[in-house]
């Protein structure tokens, strides 16, 4: 049977180096304000965006991707759950690149007036961006300066006198 700890170990895992922090701070702070513009501009960037994009529910699904943008947000900021974090904003990243940004290339996405290979490229940059970032982190996890990698030492150090 496998100790809690040792699971926690092996989430939180990571190798990599120091200088991921930078990636985790660009995506995380992203997300975070992203998910914070859903609810302070929802006519463009919330509720009314997803309902111009066709998306269905838009009441309901706008908070609710907002909500995990924000806590997911958070969490990638702290390194802390990372793996397990980035995983729905890959999801969403793929979502917004099938829904908003690829019916550019053949002119008819509703939120953009825009068509062609050059106009997808400059519009979903970001978009490749975060997903690129995301999954980075999913492979290498949070790295060395991370609450990941804190609780990764700390679960992997067996506490004294348990067998």
């Amino acid at each position: 049977m496998t100790q809690p700890g040792t699971r926690l170990a092996t989430l939180t895992a990571t190798d990599a180096p120091a200088a991921t922090v930078l990636i985790r701070l660009y995506v995380g702070a992203v997300f975070l304000f992203e998910g914070i513009l859903k609810f302070i501009r929802p006519d463009t960037q919330g509720t009314g965006r997803f309902d111009m994009a066709g998306i269905p529910a838009p009441g309901v699904l706008a908070p609710l991707d907002g909500i995990f943008e924000i806590v997911c947000g958070l969490l990638i900021l702290a390194g802390l759950l990372t793996r397990i974090a980035v995983i729905p904003m890959i999801v969403n990243m793929l979502g917004a690149l099938a829904i908003t940004k690829l019916p550019i290339l053949w002119g008819e996405a509703p939120l953009f007036a825009k068509s062609g290979w050059w106009d997808f490229a400059h519009e979903s940059r970001t978009d490749i961006a975060q997903l690129c970032g995301s999954l980075f982190l999913l492979l290498v996890g949070a790295g060395a300066l991370s609450l990941d990698a804190r609780l990764s030492r700390t679960a992997a150090v067996p506490a004294a006198g348990v067998r």
